[in-house]
């Protein structure tokens, strides 16, 4: 048997952009996890609802004019 399709998980993202955004950002990313990096990068992760929210996400990198270099989904 496999997976309900019906059921609702939540799925673990990674999202790599170009640009230094602090940890006080988190609040505005849905509390999740934000990490600058040494290159002029910020890794942002963790748990997203849905679609429509992963793209609320995007839309938000979007506006801070951030080049979005990845976005992987997490096997958990």
């Amino acid at each position: 048997m496999g997976k309900d399709k019906g059921a609702c998980t939540t799925i673990v993202y990674r999202i790599r952009v170009q640009g230094i955004l602090r940890e006080k950002w988190a609040d505005w990313f849905d509390d999740l996890t934000i990490i600058p990096q040494d290159n002029d990068q910020t890794v942002i992760t963790g748990p997203v609802v849905d679609q429509a929210a992963l793209y609320g996400i995007l839309i938000r990198i979007r506006d801070l004019n951030l080049p979005l270099l990845l976005v992987e989904r997490l096997e958990m």
